[in-house]
C-alpha cells in the first residue's frame, strides 16, 4: 500500500509539472473571449472599439457570406476576418525593420462559439516579435502589442484571455518567405512604370488561381509622406486571402485569422537596384496552432507553393 501511495503521489507531481509547463508555454496567438449573454458584442462593435483606441480597421469581412455560397456548410454563426493597423507605430517599426511589412496590416479573426460566446484572435507580442525578427526589447513593438490589448479590453469589457495549450514547434525561427530581385529598367522606363507593370502581372497571375486582395497599402503615400520620410522608391503591401485555404483551416482553428489574410510586402530603397519581397510562411500557422488535419496542411502548402512559383517566374 505504501508503494502504491508513493507511486500515486509521484504520478500526481509529474502530471502537475506537465500541466504547469503547458500553461507556461509562450504562445504566438492569443484568444480574448466573452460570454456575450446580452449580445452587445458584434463584429461592428469590435471594429468601433479598435478604431477608438487608434487602430484603424481597413477591412472587417464577413466570411460566412462567401463560405455559404461556395461551400454550403458553415462552422460558426459568426466568422469574420479583419485587418487593422496604427500608422505611427507602423512607420516607426518599418523605419527600423523593413520586414515588419509582413505584419502590415495586422489581422484578427472574430467568431461566435456554439455557447454564444464571442472570440477575437490576434498575435501575441511574442508572435509579432518572432515573425518580424524584431528584438523583444523594442519599445515600439511593445507599444503596438499593448495597444492591441487595450483594444481587446475595450471591445469586450467583461472578457478574458483563454488558456491555450498549443505546442509551438518553430524553435524561435521567423519562418518568413523572402525574395530579392535585381531591378533592370528598360530605356526610358521609370521606377513607377516598373512597379506598376510588376504588380499588374502579379495580380493577373494570382486572381485566376482564386487569390483575393482585401487590402492594398501604398505606405509611401498612406504613411511615410506624413512624416516627411522618403527613403523608398516604393513600399507596398498586399493582404492576400484564399477561400480554399481559410475555410478548411477555420473548422478546427478559427483563431487562424491571427495569421490571415497574409501580408505580402515589396519595396525598393532609393539608391539600390534591388526589390525586396516577403510574407510569413504557412509553417507559422502549422507550427503555432498545432494544425494536424491534412486537408488544412495541404491547402496551406499548395497556396504558398503557388505564390512562390509566381514570384520566382516574375523575378527570373
Amino acid at each position: 500500500m505504501k508503494k502504491l501511495f508513493t507511486y500515486i503521489v509521484t504520478l500526481f507531481i509529474a502530471l502537475s509539472a506537465l500541466t504547469a509547463n503547458a500553461q507556461a508555454t509562450v504562445q504566438d496567438v492569443q484568444i480574448y473571449t466573452t460570454a456575450n449573454k446580452d449580445k452587445k458584442v458584434t463584429t461592428k462593435s469590435i471594429e468601433a472599439a479598435f478604431e477608438s483606441v487608434g487602430l484603424s480597421v481597413a477591412g472587417n469581412n464577413d466570411m460566412n457570406n462567401p463560405f455559404s455560397k461556395r461551400f454550403g456548410k458553415l462552422y460558426y454563426k459568426v466568422y469574420s476576418l479583419a485587418i487593422f493597423s496604427n500608422s505611427e507605430l507602423t512607420f516607426k517599426l518599418i523605419k527600423k525593420y523593413p520586414e515588419f511589412g509582413a505584419l502590415t496590416p495586422l489581422t484578427m479573426s472574430i467568431w461566435q462559439e456554439k455557447d454564444g460566446s464571442m472570440n477575437i484572435s490576434t498575435l501575441t507580442f511574442n508572435g509579432m516579435a518572432r515573425a518580424s525578427r524584431i528584438p523583444s526589447t523594442d519599445t515600439d513593438l511593445r507599444a503596438y502589442a499593448a495597444l492591441v490589448h487595450k483594444a481587446l479590453r475595450k471591445a469586450m469589457p467583461n472578457g478574458h484571455f483563454k488558456k491555450l495549450y498549443f505546442k509551438p514547434s518553430h524553435n524561435g525561427q521567423p519562418l518568413q518567405v523572402n525574395f530579392t530581385a535585381t531591378v533592370d529598367l528598360d530605356e526610358g522606363e521609370s521606377i513607377d512604370d516598373y512597379i506598376d507593370d510588376f504588380e499588374t502581372e502579379f495580380e493577373g497571375e494570382m486572381e485566376p488561381l482564386g487569390f483575393l486582395f482585401p487590402n492594398y497599402m501604398n505606405l509611401q503615400e498612406d504613411i511615410f509622406d506624413d512624416y516627411d520620410y522618403h527613403e523608398y522608391d516604393f513600399y507596398h503591401t498586399y493582404s492576400i486571402c484564399k477561400f480554399d485555404v481559410i475555410y478548411p483551416v477555420s473548422k478546427y482553428h478559427p483563431e487562424a485569422g491571427a495569421w490571415a489574410p497574409c501580408s505580402f510586402y515589396l519595396y525598393k530603397k532609393k539608391g539600390e537596384n534591388k526589390i525586396h519581397m516577403g510574407f510569413l510562411g504557412v509553417q507559422n500557422w502549422i507550427s503555432t496552432l498545432d494544425i494536424e488535419d491534412q486537408s488544412s496542411i495541404k491547402a496551406l502548402q499548395k497556396a504558398q507553393g503557388m505564390i512562390k512559383k509566381i514570384i520566382k517566374e516574375q523575378t527570373e
